[in-house]
């Protein structure tokens, strides 16, 4: 009488198999983080242009229409995220921008232009008007300018 006695269990390939599946996954996973971390600082930042030109334009109201100096605006600019280092209030009527990464500027008499490389041109605005200018870390060095 010849009996075989099969235990139960996986083959060296279906475990060899399982494995490279989830090593796939992970990476495709750690290949796209980087790129989400990207777009969740670049998004943080467009929210701090948009506190900080609401800081310009509360400010502006309550002094009677003037614009603020960069050490004036400060007390009126809060809750910013960690993504964004510092606002600078550059010379009216300055019409090239390049903010370093984590700087946004504030620039009074401009309006919108294009994002070059390097630096963002603006164009030419009423007394009124003011820009405010961030680099984002997306596009190879791009700028999000939002007008007033």
């Amino acid at each position: 009488m010849n009996t075989q006695q099969r235990t139960k269990g996986f083959t060296i390939i279906e475990v060899v198999l399982v494995l490279a599946i989830a090593g796939l996954i992970f990476l495709m996973v750690f290949t796209a983080l980087p790129a989400l971390q990207k777009s969740q600082r670049d998004t943080a930042r467009k929210n701090d242009v948009s506190t900080v030109a609401s800081a310009v334009t509360n400010f502006s109201g309550n002094n009677r229409g003037a614009f603020p100096t960069t050490s004036s605006l400060s007390s009126y600019v809060t809750n910013m995220s960690s993504n964004t280092t510092s606002v600078v209030v550059g010379t009216a009527g300055l019409l090239t921008v390049a903010p370093a990464d984590g700087v946004i500027t504030v620039t009074q008499q401009t309006a919108c232009g294009t994002s070059g490389t390097g630096n963002q041109t603006l164009t030419a605005g009423t007394t009124r008007q003011f820009t405010v200018v961030t680099k984002l870390e997306s596009g190879n060095g791009a700028y999000f300018c939002q007008d007033s």
